[in-house]
């Protein structure tokens, strides 16, 4: 049986790679339950340093939720509520992924697979791209955590635009409001991302690391230094990386980090 979901390394890349075609990588259940699995994984794994999400070929993304699921295991309020719990858990996971990551965005980025996307660091597309989330459509209530995200990244105008209208917007266009980050033809999207990728590999993965936990602090409702961010500073100055980048910066080279 073909797996639904797999994991391609490359160096310090870990690329997870949506498998249902024949979907459009509409996510199933067992589908979020795979991803949150592979993203435990990889966690784990000490030589990965970024990771890459992108769907199997150019026609989606991800088209969103299967909603041939919905009338069985996603049908009133309590089975609703551990269908959405596993996907908010594995959203959130990939959220949280220590590292940098990216959605690669090829075709649809509909629903929850916009919603997966939007938890990645960073969302690169094509001009073929069409992007939206579409639960007025279909009478749902987009929950909290999502929308936060998306107000983080939009504003919170655009976000009600997104969300009342349920309209498809195009990557330019996605571009335009802050949501995607760049938008490359489909014959140059792999390259641009993996050299994308490169560029942040070729900076100290301790200070990405930092910033990320920094960043996603504020944006998570911090207002103050607590000791645990206090500490991701503190160690930074500790670190092999700070005295690489110093070295480097006083011998007018480029600084090489360990990863």
């Amino acid at each position: 049986m073909t797996k639904e979901i797999y994991i391609e390394k490359s160096g310090y890349i870990a690329t997870l790679i949506l498998n249902r075609p024949d979907k459009r990588n509409s996510l199933s259940r067992s589908m979020f339950q795979a991803i949150l699995e592979e993203l435990e994984q990889l966690q784990k794994d000490e030589t990965i340093k970024l990771l890459i999400v992108r769907g199997i070929n150019e026609v989606a993304f991800s088209s969103g939720a299967d909603i041939s699921e919905f009338l069985d295991i996603r049908y009133a309020a309590d089975n609703a509520k551990a269908y959405n719990d596993l996907a908010l858990k594995t959203i959130d996971a990939l959220y949280k992924f220590p590292h940098p990551s990216i959605a690669m965005i090829q075709g649809l980025a509909i629903g929850g697979g916009l919603e997966l996307a939007n938890a990645c660091d960073f969302r690169i597309a094509t001009p073929k791209s069409k992007l939206g989330i579409t639960a007025a459509n279909i009478g749902i209530v987009y929950n909290l955590e999502s929308t936060k995200r998306l107000i983080n990244i939009v504003g919170v105008a655009k976000a009600k635009e997104i969300l009342y209208t349920a309209n498809l917007f195009t990557a330019q266009e996605g571009q335009d409001i802050g949501l995607i980050t760049a938008v490359h033809e489909p014959g140059e999207i792999e390259r641009a991302t993996l050299q994308f990728a490169e560029h942040l590999l070729s900076k100290s993965s301790v200070a990405n690391a930092g910033i990320k936990k920094i960043i996603q602090a504020i944006v998570d409702g911090e207002n103050e230094e607590n000791d645990e961010l206090a500490q991701i500073v503190l160690d930074s100055f500790s670190s092999a990386d700070y005295n690489e980048g110093i070295q480097a910066f006083l011998n007018k080279r480029k600084p090489i980090f360990n990863k």
